[in-house]
């Protein structure tokens, strides 16, 4: 499986419009990671090698660091990072979950 990061981007773009100049950057960068990570988690979990608490946990872990490097930014609050965050996992949800099998976002 892999993902458009693109998609990520998309969701994510509308609710940091306010500060896309500031963070573009970054969340372009995260938004890979996050891809990157997904895609990742999938053919782990597709191969066995772990579980779907790993899974999760994984995925729990970048979305931290997502969150981390978003609220970094000088006037991106707790919301708002979230609510990015959140949007870009909506996004692909639907792709990931038929592609590893059980809900994972």
């Amino acid at each position: 499986m892999t993902l458009d990061v693109s998609i990520l981007i998309g969701a994510m773009k509308p609710i940091l419009d306010k500060y896309w100049g500031d963070v573009k950057d970054y969340a372009e960068s995260e938004a890979a990671k996050m891809a990157k990570t997904l895609e990742t988690v999938v053919q782990l979990r597709v191969a066995g090698k772990i579980d779907d608490q790993q899974a999760q946990a994984l995925v729990e872990m970048q979305k931290n660091a997502m969150q981390a490097v978003l609220l970094a930014i000088q006037g991106i609050g707790l919301i708002a990072a979230q609510k990015a965050i959140n949007a870009a996992l909506a996004a692909v949800k639907d792709i990931v979950n038929k592609a590893i099998g059980f809900p994972l976002l």
